[in-house]
C-alpha cells in the first residue's frame, strides 16, 4: 500500500504506474489523500517547494499505514538563466526518506512575473493557452513542449529515481 499527499489523478497515477514499473509482478495499492503542504499555493522557491513535499509525507506518515508515502510539490524559481518550474518528490517509508527532483521547465518572464503577483501556474497557463484543469492533465510542461513531455513523464522519472536506496537499500547505508 502506498499514500500519495494528494487527490490530482496525475501525482496518484505517476506513483502507481512507477511502482508498477519497479514491481511488476507485485499487487500494487496506491491511495491519493487530501495533505497539507503548509506552504504558498504556489511554492515561489526551492527551498520552499521541497518544505511543502516533506510536510505533505509527514502528514500521510502521521494518518496513514502504508509501505510508501510520496508527496510531489511543484515550485518555480528564477535562476541565473532565467525562471523555471519544476518540482520535488518525496518518498517515505518506516526506515528512510529520499528527496528528489524533476528537471527544470523554463518558463516565459511573463509567466513568471504572473506568479510573483500571486497567480498559480496551472490557472495561468489555463488561460494562456485557453484550456481548462492543466494542471490535472499534462500540466505547463505538455503545453510547453507541445505534448512531448507532460506532468505524468517528469514526475515518473523523478520518482524512479528518488526510489534508487529502496531498491538497493543495503548499497545505500
Amino acid at each position: 500500500m502506498a499514500i500519495v499527499g494528494s487527490q490530482n489523478p496525475v501525482k496518484i497515477n505517476a506513483f502507481e504506474q512507477t511502482l508498477q514499473r519497479l514491481f511488476a509482478d507485485a499487487s500494487i495499492q496506491v491511495q491519493g489523500v487530501s495533505a497539507p503542504s503548509l506552504v504558498s499555493e504556489q511554492p515561489m522557491s526551492e527551498q520552499e517547494t521541497l518544505q511543502g513535499a516533506i510536510n505533505r509525507v509527514a502528514y500521510c506518515q502521521a494518518n496513514y499505514q502504508a509501505d510508501f508515502y510520496v508527496a510531489m510539490e511543484g515550485g518555480v524559481d528564477k535562476f541565473d538563466y532565467g525562471p523555471a518550474t519544476f518540482a520535488y518528490v518525496v518518498i517515505a517509508n518506516s526506515q528512510h526518506q529520499q528527496v528528489g527532483r524533476s528537471a527544470n521547465l523554463p518558463i516565459p518572464q511573463s509567466v513568471y512575473h504572473a506568479l510573483q503577483n500571486g497567480e498559480e501556474l496551472g490557472p495561468l497557463m489555463d488561460k494562456l493557452f485557453n484550456t481548462h484543469n492543466v494542471k490535472q492533465k499534462g500540466g505547463a510542461i505538455g503545453l510547453l513542449t507541445n505534448g512531448v513531455e507532460t506532468r505524468t513523464s517528469a514526475y515518473l522519472q523523478a520518482l524512479t529515481l528518488a526510489m534508487a536506496p529502496f531498491l538497493h537499500s543495503s548499497r545505500f547505508k
